[in-house]
């Protein structure tokens, strides 16, 4: 495929005049010929002046020395060296830097871009760098340097992935430049043999647009999508720029009638503002013809409107609701609650009485700036602050959220296979939910997250003592999966003891519950194979096996300086007949002598130790129910057991059977002789119809 070929026009360029379409940035717009000029592809007339007037566009009082400086040091070290392409190789890292100013980039971080390929490829050392423009400069140069020595590809070493992230996750610059990189790269792509043009394209998709998703970058994310979309997808592609064509050929345009409507209702309401049309790029225009079927002129792009402040987006929405017929499903508001990228925008759509639909986006000047440049238009989002006494020391990467997100992940997984797994399923993940806190707090969770997550979201690893859930006041169990805008309150246990259950990973989607239940795990390997009669439940259960856990006063070991421990599979109480085994850490497990794993630990070879009930009565036992189905019954069980005296420790609800629901509640109490009457309690709340102990199963059962 040429390169051509894998460079689509905007479709604001295909569609017509600028006095109609306003198309979003275009990082093409001064592309291979404003650098180059029409000089000999060996002469670079004032190359270094079209990255200078961008960036002046949106700094106009930066320091300009250090990008003077910087070309001519990468100008001189790239000498002589060619792309495949044919050009000098000094092209590449000026367009690069160029795409990075035309979105906004700060001065350090053009200057490292024009920079980034110098000390891989030619003479200039990390220290040389350093000397010459700081330790900022040099910091970000070598974090790009080690992203080029990342096999992005289905056989990468995800030990290789996680020490990149390792190295540059901690300065969001580094993946801005390196995104910049392969946008160019993509673009002068047809020089390539096809199947190498695949690979890279496939990597591109998997990895890096959602990494420029995940960073706001709709600018580079839009281009990348569509270059992709041509080397994978040829025939569709060149399908939609044929639609694209034929509706830039219509003499109407009924997107910017509407957009001329648009502006004299809020011209009547006194409302500055500005009014544009954005053309949808291809993959968008690709989509929504597959949504909906043949495409009608106001499909190929939507309304932008633009104003000063917050309170105007508001203003205009209700103008617009009013005057024209909205259509009140394809609301959304991301002002206020943003997109975890840092996008911010209203949504809604209006309807013609011919039945054609325009989107709108209504936002001001500069969330549009960060919807097309996310956190390149932060400037240096690690600058300290005028009133911060960290005096230029490096500051925590707190921006964006999900990059930060990403680092913990990275520290926390128990294996590098772990995260890489964890990270790739989060990437493919392209739409969130919202949910509310009690607190009125809210958590961000991609689609199909469940209370699992949502703890682990609130909660870090504490989420491990969570027992249960409410979500819209009714209790729930924490495999519930949430929907956007619900409202989940989490219940807490008290148990320092408290663990995860495996089956939480069934459950879990977000990479801080999943890697924190797996840590979890790797690091008590006993608890992760469960013992015959064993219900995991999807609440915490006891320590496991291995784990050192605080002594049990209840409890007389027959081994000096041991301390016991309840079985998790059994929960015997007082009066049970009992033993022991010891495990590592000084540890001894109380079993009922009935119990399906003393015959299997006395089978292999395992020595009982002796124990007895000691003096005091405080007992931990698992109770099964089984009840019928109806409103309110779980919170009518559980007040009945906490006024018995009963602290739940973990419960499990099943699914209902033919209206016949089972339940499993762990508890703790004070006494031992409580225990009958808990279960009386039980069983007299309407719709329980048995209550008893959890029997452990026999050998063979």
């Amino acid at each position: 495929m040429s390169a051509e070929a894998t460079n689509p026009a905007t479709p604001g360029s295909v569609a017509g005049p600028a006095a109609r379409w306003r198309a979003r940035i275009d990082l093409r717009r001064l592309g291979r010929a404003a650098l180059l000029g029409p000089a000999a592809r060996d002469r670079l007339p004032d190359a270094i002046g079209h990255v200078v007037d961008a960036h002046r566009a949106h700094h106009p009082n930066a320091d300009l020395d250090p990008l003077r400086r910087a070309y001519v040091l990468a100008e001189s070290s790239h000498r002589g060296q060619m792309r495949k392409s044919g050009e000098p190789y000094i092209t590449h890292p000026l367009a690069v830097t160029l795409i990075l100013a035309e979105l906004g980039a700060e001065t350090t971080t053009l200057t490292a871009s024009l920079l980034h390929d110098t000390v891989e490829d030619t003479d200039v050392t990390l220290d040389q760098v350093g000397e010459q423009f700081g330790e900022e400069v040099r910091y970000l140069v070598d974090g790009v340097t080690k992203l080029e020595k990342v096999d992005y590809g289905a056989a990468a070493e995800p030990e290789t992935f996680r020490k990149m992230l390792v190295a540059t996750g901690s300065d969001v610059r580094v993946m801005s430049i390196k995104l910049a990189d392969r946008l160019h790269n993509m673009r002068t792509l047809g020089v390539m043999r096809p199947e190498k043009q695949a690979r890279i394209a496939k990597v591109t998709r998997d990895v890096l647009i959602p990494l420029a998703e995940r960073l706001g970058v709709q600018a580079l994310k839009t281009e990348l999508e569509d270059l992709v979309f041509a080397i994978l997808h040829p025939e569709e592609y060149e399908h939609t720029r044929e639609l694209i064509v034929d509706n830039a050929s219509r003499a109407d345009d009924p997107l910017a009638e509407i957009a001329d409507e648009v502006r004299g209702h809020l011209r009547e309401a006194d409302i500055q503002a500005e009014v544009l049309i954005r053309p949808r790029h291809f993959v968008s225009v690709h989509r929504v013809s597959r949504k909906r079927g043949e495409l009608r002129g106001a499909d190929f792009g939507r309304l932008l409107v633009l104003v000063n402040e917050d309170a105007d987006c508001y203003g205009v929405l209700g103008e617009l609701h009013t005057c024209m017929t909205p259509v009140v499903s394809e609301f959304k508001d991301f002002i206020a609650v943003p997109k975890f990228n840092l996008y911010q925008s209203l949504h809604t759509a209006v309807a013609r009485a011919d039945g054609q639909v325009a989107e709108v986006l209504i936002r001001t000047h500069q969330m549009h700036k960060v919807a097309e440049a996310g956190v390149i238009a932060l400037g240096n989002p690690y600058a300290p602050a005028a009133d911060d006494p960290a005096d230029g020391e490096r500051v925590d990467p707190t921006k964006p959220g999900w990059l930060s997100r990403l680092l913990d992940w990275q520290e926390a997984a128990p294996d590098p296979d772990t995260f890489w797994s964890t990270l790739r399923e989060d990437l493919a993940q392209d739409r969130e939910i919202t949910v509310f806190r009690p607190d009125g707090g809210t958590l961000g969770l991609p689609e199909g997250a469940t209370c699992v997550d949502a703890a682990y979201a609130q909660y870090g690893e504490d989420a491990h003592a969570c027992i249960g859930a409410r979500v819209n006041g009714r209790l729930a169990t924490l495999s519930t999966v949430l929907k956007d805008g619900d409202t989940v309150q989490l219940l807490m246990g008290q148990d320092p003891a408290s663990e995860p259950s495996r089956e939480w990973l069934e459950h879990a989607h977000t990479p801080a519950a999943r890697i924190a239940i797996q840590r979890w795990l790797a690091t008590h390997p006993e608890a992760d194979a469960p013992q015959e009669g064993d219900r995991r439940s999807a609440a915490p259960r006891p320590a496991p096996e291995g784990a050192v856990a605080p002594p049990t006063p209840d409890v007389v070991v027959d081994q000096p300086g041991a301390t016991a421990r309840l079985a998790g599979c059994c929960t015997p109480v007082p009066p049970d007949e009992v033993t022991g085994f010891a495990v590592r850490g000084g540890v001894v497990t109380v079993h009922r002598v009935e119990c399906a794993a003393v015959a299997r630990m006395k089978s292999g070879g395992r020595a009982e130790v002796g124990v007895r009930w000691g003096d005091t009565s405080e007992c931990r036992v698992t109770l099964l129910a089984e009840s019928f189905g109806r409103p309110h019954l779980l919170a009518d069980l559980t007040e009945a057991m906490a006024a018995e005296g009963a602290e739940i420790v973990s419960a499990t609800i099943e699914p209902p059977d033919r209206q016949r629901v089972k339940h499993s509640y762990t508890v703790t109490l004070p006494d031992a002789a409580l225990l009958p009457g808990l279960m009386r309690a039980m069983r007299n709340v309407p719709g329980v119809y048995d209550v008893s102990r959890a029997q452990p199963q026999t050998p063979g059962a």
